[in-house]
């Protein structure tokens, strides 16, 4: 197996909902944390959700409140997702929070003979 270490960052510049991460094909992803800061001074609410592959919607937090100039870490226990499956973010206020997500895709090892 191939382990690759990533990471994704998204200003949340609007309150629209957007896709974080995305599992790619033929790949296992351990998500092991999910940071969410202020960088405003005001404070805003995030939602987050993880979408699996036929397309039903699982809430990861639910407008949890992050305050203004907090750093939360919102996944403390590695979070296991499947090929395709789609992390995505929504900010209560537009440009006041980012989200990082690091994870561990895992990918089979390719045997050649």
């Amino acid at each position: 197996m191939a382990n690759v270490f990533v990471n994704k960052k998204v200003d949340l510049t609007s309150d629209a909902t957007t896709t974080l991460f995305t599992v790619p094909s033929a790949t296992t992803a351990i998500i092991k944390s999910i940071l969410v800061s202020d960088d405003s001074g005001s404070g805003s609410s995030i939602t987050i959700t993880l979408t699996n592959a036929s397309g039903s919607v699982f809430s990861i937090v639910h407008q949890k409140v992050i305050a203004a100039n907090e750093v939360i870490q919102i996944i403390t226990q590695p979070l296991i997702a499947e090929t395709g499956e789609i992390v995505k973010v929504a900010a209560a206020n537009a440009n006041r929070l980012h989200v990082i997500l690091s994870a561990m895709e895992v990918t089979p090892r390719t045997v050649v003979s």
